[in-house]
């Protein structure tokens, strides 16, 4: 018999992947229960399923895979303590979120000349910021505490980006506990600090930006925008914030054609790897779909070394997210989950 995977039906290409070898059961996010996960082997998930004892006590499930790279919706210790393995999907849309960070950049009108761009967290999507950030001839500070001690090398601290930066965009997980913990990192005491009117972007989970701070910052003047794609309290964003913010989309920053097929592909490798290790699907995700006219579509594996702020412009209009989020704030669940998929710039 098939073993049985349950997968949110926003997660694209499980089927083509998985569905020969596999009972697929796809199911819209709040419709992944404990009755509905009760007999599946296996989950394939989102950020929009939070997984813990509640969800999971007593299931078959062997295996939760999450098409995003965070992981702060899963139960960790709960999942290991009960021999439920746990994937990610480490850098899947690391080449759309930096395309959106500049997109966000290239709309700004008065950017002055050899701007000092301030990056926090040097991961997936903040190497790629960084690399991006020196090609275009940006003056670069990278923040990263613990590959900082890790590595040694060319990281700044917190303070010199307050002090020095223009531009100050935050790649971080989303993190509670200890020294480098990252819940409301960017707030009333980080705001103190900035020296030089600096736009702030939010491209890495909601609560890492105090929303209450961040109003009061600019309130009183002292940043010359906030870019925002990840919100606290999503999907009942702050309103407030929503208006006075530059740039403001629904979390989709990473939302590319090509991050989705990576997204799916490493989720579905975990998962067949788990459930069936002796014989694993060959996964090529350049030929998981086809354009309209049939052919495959090839999905790039690498990303740009260079990029120009015209060329960023032309692969994505940021601002016509933003006057969407703007207009109809209340959709900003439906704008996410049926997002038209951009095509990342190369």
């Amino acid at each position: 018999m098939k073993k049985t995977i349950v997968y949110d039906e926003k997660v694209p290409f499980v089927a083509q992947l998985l569905g020969k070898k596999y009972n697929l059961r796809p199911l819209p996010a709040d419709r992944i229960t404990r009755d509905t996960a009760a007999d599946a082997d296996a989950l394939i998930i989102r950020t929009r399923t939070k997984v813990d004892s509640l969800l999971l006590e007593g299931s078959k499930c062997k295996i939760v895979a999450t098409a995003t790279i965070g992981t702060d919706h899963i139960d960790l210790a709960w999942c290991k303590a009960n021999g439920i393995a746990v994937s990610n999907a480490p850098g899947c849309n690391a080449p759309a979120v930096a395309q959106w960070v500049f997109a966000a950049i290239a709309s700004i009108q008065t950017l002055p000349e050899n701007p000092t761009i301030g990056i926090i967290g040097v991961g997936n999507v903040g190497s790629i910021v960084r690399q991006w950030s020196k090609t275009l001839g940006f003056n670069t500070l990278a923040c990263d505490p613990p590959r900082h001690r890790a590595e040694g090398g060319d990281f700044c601290d917190l303070s010199e980006i307050a002090e020095r930066a223009d531009i100050i965009t935050f790649h971080t997980p989303l993190t509670t506990q200890g020294p480098d913990a990252t819940f409301h990192l960017a707030g009333p005491a980080f705001f103190d600090a900035l020296k030089r009117r600096p736009y702030i972007l939010n491209a890495a989970r909601g609560p890492v930006t105090d929303t209450r701070a961040l109003l009061d910052v600019l309130d009183s003047d002292n940043i010359a925008g906030a870019m925002i794609d990840c919100w606290e309290g999503e999907p009942d964003i702050d309103l407030t914030l929503l208006d006075r913010a530059t740039i403001a989309t629904p979390h989709i920053a990473g939302y590319s054609l090509e991050g989705k097929i990576r997204a799916t592909a490493m989720a579905a490798g975990a998962v067949d790897n788990v459930l069936d290790p002796e014989t694993p699907i060959e996964l090529d995700m350049s030929h998981i779909i086809r354009d309209s006219s049939g052919q495959w579509i090839n999905i790039p594996r690498g990303t740009p070394s260079h990029i120009s702020l015209e060329k960023i412009s032309g692969s994505y209009d940021i601002m016509a997210d933003t006057m969407t989020l703007k207009t109809n704030p209340e959709e900003f669940e439906n704008l996410r989950n049926n997002y038209n998929l951009r095509n990342e710039v190369i």
